[in-house]
C-alpha cells in the first residue's frame, strides 16, 4: 500500500475528484492549506482590498491505495491538476506498512474498500 498525498490548486480540486472518482478512486481525506512557494511575493489592492501572496491557499488530498492503483492515481492527479503555470502543486508518495478497518478488523488491502 502507498500513501499518495497531493498538494494542489483548491481551482483544481473539483476536477480532481470527479477524475478520481472516475478511475473508482472513492475515498481520501482533504483538507485547506496554507502555505509558501517559488512564486514571487505580490502585495496590491483592489477596491480597498489588500492583496497579499506571501501565504498561498492550496488543497491537500490524502490517499491510501493498493500498490496496483498507485500508477493510474498518481497519472491522474498529473493530468487533472495540471495548468502548467508555477504553483500547479505537488505529489508525494510513502510506503503504508499496515491499515486496520475499526469495524471489521480487517486489515491490509481489505480494509481500504467495502466488499460488494
Amino acid at each position: 500500500m502507498k500513501k499518495i498525498e497531493a498538494i494542489i490548486r483548491v481551482s483544481k480540486f473539483q476536477e480532481v475528484k470527479e477524475a478520481l472518482h472516475a478511475i473508482d478512486i472513492d475515498f481520501f481525506s482533504y483538507w485547506d492549506t496554507i502555505g509558501v512557494g517559488n512564486e514571487k511575493k505580490r502585495k496590491g489592492s483592489y477596491r480597498g482590498s489588500s492583496d497579499d501572496t506571501e501565504f498561498i491557499s492550496r488543497r491537500t488530498l490524502s490517499i491510501v491505495v493498493r500498490d496496483i492503483n498507485v500508477k493510474k492515481t498518481v497519472e491522474c492527479l498529473l493530468d487533472t491538476a495540471y495548468t502548467g503555470a508555477v504553483g500547479d502543486g505537488k505529489i508525494f508518495v510513502s510506503p503504508v506498512d499496515e491499515s486496520y478497518r475499526i469495524r471489521t478488523r480487517e486489515k491490509g488491502d481489505e480494509s481500504l474498500y467495502i466488499k460488494d
